[in-house]
């Protein structure tokens, strides 16, 4: 018998919110359809793969989160992950068609549970949520109530269908060629200190140790969390002499036809040079070869520089969304 006919006693006799364990994949599935809908249509993404995946820790009883139920039938879910002494928030959905009064207010009735559970849970001292299909705002209230910094994010998209910029000079001294498995460790040194003091180090604290860069690269490269990793549209940028990382740009691909920038950086002091502009020129170049259609990438707000460079190559705001962080 589904855990749906069961439900536990809750606050609310319209919406129940109850632990997401309680349910399988069967329950789930067709909020996730509605889900992968909307990724489609507002970030051009294919959702699907994320979707099974996060199908399969439900039916495994291993995805710790909240559903809110309605006569039986699940409108919204939430879920997050433990990583050591942080908790990161992964999803947030709520059915905006169908019965519901306030779909609002059970985005905030299932946030209040997810970061009560976060802030309560013993070790965790900093929690990390960005929401993308959120436009910026909407969800803000439940965390800025708890303690959160907020940080507007923006969402940038780049059609390929155009005529290609001229391209500023590679140094002589500096190689571009396509990434490598090898690169692993000497790109999480990179990352490292390429975001030393930065903006975004702040959002995601990854970005400040070593090993922390490693999990993310490993992250990006072997799950399918951010679409599946493109090594073919994925460049460094490397000193021949010093034989050393000074720059890279990954790309996965989100649609079959859409590729999305998970990550590029250039040392401090290799900025100002246009290489930036060159790393995305080179994947911008090869995914126009293989017939893709868009670029997209996400850019904090804050890092006026990096959306400046984006503008003027010729990407547009798609939307503005949040990302929010906890230090306990």
């Amino acid at each position: 018998m589904s855990a749906l006919s069961k439900p536990e006693p809750s606050r609310s006799l319209q919406v129940e919110i109850l632990d997401l364990r309680h349910f399988s994949s069967v329950d789930l599935r067709p909020l996730l359809e509605d889900e992968v809908r909307e990724w489609a249509r507002l970030l051009s993404w294919d959702y699907s793969g994320s979707a099974e995946m996060i199908l399969r820790y439900v039916d495994a009883k291993i995805l710790p989160g909240y559903a809110a139920v309605e006569r039986g039938r699940i409108v919204g879910y939430a879920f997050f992950v433990y990583e050591g002494s942080k908790g990161v928030i992964g999803d947030l959905f709520v059915a905006s068609s169908g019965r519901l009064s306030d779909p609002h207010d059970v985005e905030s009735r299932l946030l209040l549970h997810v970061i009560e559970t976060l802030q309560q849970s013993p070790g965790i001292h900093r929690v990390e949520a960005q929401l993308l299909v959120h436009e910026a705002g909407v969800v803000a209230r439940s965390f800025v109530e708890q303690g959160f910094q907020r940080h507007p994010r923006l969402f940038m998209v780049f059609p390929l269908d155009g005529t290609p910029k001229p391209l500023p000079p590679l140094d002589p001294e500096i190689e571009i060629r396509r990434w490598a498995e090898h690169d692993y460790q000497p790109a999480a040194a990179l990352i490292t200190s390429a975001y030393r003091g930065h903006v975004d180090s702040e959002i995601n604290d990854q970005y400040r140790t070593l090993s922390g860069s490693l999990r993310f690269l490993n992250n990006i490269v072997r799950f399918p969390g951010c679409g599946t990793f493109d090594p073919e549209g994925s460049f460094v940028a490397v000193h021949k002499r010093a034989r050393s990382l000074v720059g890279l740009i990954l790309c996965s691909r989100v649609r079959q036809d859409v590729g999305h920038v998970t990550q590029v950086c250039v040392l401090p002091d290799y900025r100002s040079h246009g290489l930036g502009e060159l790393l995305i020129a080179a994947t911008a170049g090869n995914l126009r070869q293989r017939n893709f259609s868009i670029l997209s990438l996400t850019v904090t707000e804050a890092n006026a520089r990096a959306v400046t460079l984006y503008q003027r190559l010729g990407f547009d705001i798609k939307r503005v969304f949040d990302a929010f962080v906890w230090e306990g």
